[in-house]
Order: C-alpha cells, then structure tokens, then sequence
C-alpha cells in the first residue's frame, strides 16, 4: 500500500510564501512524475505544476514565475515552493504521483492541504 503525505499548508497574506511538502510511503518500486494539483472551492482540480524523474518541470500558467516544483528522489519527496501567493491561490492542494507497485504504474493522490491567502 502507498500513502501520500502533504504538509506546509495554511494562512499567509498576499504577497507572502509557503512551502508544500509530500511525502510518498510504502512498498514503492519507482517513482515516475510527480504533480500539485489544486481545488478551489466550487471549481475542479486543476493541475500546478508537474516534475519528471530527470528533474523536468512543467507550470500552469498562472503560476509562472511564481511556484517552483522540486523532488527528491532518493526521499520519495516532491515540494513547492510558492512565492508571491494571492488570494486567487486559495484552494486544498494535492499531491500526485505515478508510482510502480507490484509490477504496476498507478497514480496515487493525497489527501490535500489547505492553503488560504488573505487579501
């Protein structure tokens, strides 16, 4: 069985920064990309920011600039960085990841962080 663990979530005002932290465990072969998706309310999953095993990232546009994917792979580990949050960021925070287990790619989500930007 895998789990995926996210922490660093919670309120900060405009302008300000967090730092999301996902853990992947359990009886892990490999692990391919890696993703933050986000949900604000009322409104679908939407995807951030995806990473490859070789370290290339890929952003929605919306964060431009702004977020920053990173992984490690001896860890299991992927973050994101978020600087100059806004409002418009507000939203629970997922993480994603494609990962071998018995012999089989499955994609694993967590259980989401919530992340509020006060205005």
């Amino acid at each position: 069985q895998v789990q995926l663990v996210e922490s660093g979530g919670g309120l900060v005002q405009a302008g300000g920064s967090l730092r999301l932290s996902c853990l992947a465990s359990g009886k892990i072969f490999s692990i391919n990309d890696m993703a933050w998706y986000r949900q604000a309310p009322g409104k679908q999953r939407k995807l951030v920011a995806t990473i490859t095993r070789t370290g290339t990232s890929n952003y929605a546009d919306s964060v431009k600039g702004r977020f920053t994917i990173s992984r490690d792979n001896a860890k299991n580990t992927v973050d994101l960085q978020m600087n100059s949050l806004k409002p418009e960021d507000t939203a629970v925070y997922y993480c994603n990841a494609e990962i071998l287990l018995a012999l089989k790619w499955r994609n694993h989500w967590g259980q989401g962080t919530q992340v509020t930007i006060s205005s």
